[in-house]
């Protein structure tokens, strides 16, 4: 799906770069120019980096739920 139309960048590639490692919209459109002209895209950009970094997030966090904090 096409996210950024200005600069024709499309969620595979966002998701790409969020995975490389990537973890703000400035990132993003510094690794591959999406969100880096006119802003509109600048919310989903965000919600495909929130759904590729919560998943990871939780899993840090549940693996160390077990861990005694004292």
């Amino acid at each position: 799906m096409l996210v950024c139309h200005c600069n024709a960048i499309s969620d595979r590639t966002i998701r790409k770069v969020v995975r490389a490692g990537a973890v703000t919209a400035d990132e993003v459109g510094f690794a591959c120019g999406a969100g880096s002209c006119c802003g509109g895209c600048q919310d989903s950009i965000q919600q495909i980096i929130h759904a590729e970094t919560g998943s990871a997030e939780q899993n840090r966090t549940e693996s160390s739920a077990g861990t005694p904090t004292s």
